[in-house]
C-alpha cells in the first residue's frame, strides 16, 4: 500500500512539474507586468514544490525499501541515465531560480526587475521540459528492466 501511494506521489510531481515549468515558459514569453510576474512567480512555485515531491517520492522508491530494490536501480544503466538528466536539470536550474529570487525580492520592496533576460530564461526553462519528458520516457524503460546489467 504505501509503495502504491509513494509511486502514485511520484507520478503527481511529474504531471505538476511538467505543467508548472510550461507555465513558467509561458509566463516568461508573455508581458511581465504586475500580473504577469504574479503568474510567473506561482508557476515557479509550483516547479519548485514539483521538484521537491520528486526527489523525495524518488528516493523513497528506490532506497527505501519500496518498489524494486535498491539494487535493481544501482546496476540499471537507465536508472543512471535518469539520473544524469535530473542532475543537469537542476544544474541549469540554477540561474533561472537565483533570478526569480531576485525578482521576487524587487518586487517586494516595491521595485521593478530587469525583465530583459526573460527570453533566455524561457529558452533555459524550455530546455529543462525537454529534458524533463526524455526522463519520464527513461523511467518507463527503467521499470521495464531496460538496462539493467548483470541481471538481479
Amino acid at each position: 500500500m504505501i509503495a502504491a501511494l509513494v509511486s502514485a506521489l511520484h507520478v503527481f510531481g511529474v504531471a505538476l512539474g511538467l505543467g508548472s515549468v510550461f507555465a513558467r515558459g509561458r509566463a516568461l514569453r508573455g508581458v511581465l507586468d504586475d500580473a504577469g510576474l504574479k503568474r510567473l512567480f506561482a508557476a515557479d512555485t509550483l516547479w519548485g514544490i514539483a521538484a521537491l515531491v520528486l526527489l523525495g517520492s524518488g528516493v523513497a522508491r528506490a532506497f527505501g525499501g519500496l518498489e524494486k530494490g535498491t539494487a535493481f536501480y544501482l546496476k540499471s544503466h537507465t536508472f543512471w541515465l535518469k539520473m544524469t538528466l535530473f542532475i543537469v536539470i537542476v544544474l541549469l536550474e540554477i540561474w533561472p531560480m537565483i533570478t526569480l529570487i531576485r525578482w521576487r525580492r524587487i518586487v517586494r520592496s516595491g521595485g521593478r526587475p530587469d525583465v530583459s533576460r526573460a527570453r533566455t530564461l524561457y529558452v533555459v526553462t524550455h530546455i529543462e521540459m525537454a529534458l524533463a519528458a526524455l526522463m519520464v520516457i527513461v523511467a518507463a524503460f527503467m521499470a521495464r528492466g531496460f538496462g539493467v546489467r548483470g541481471g538481479l
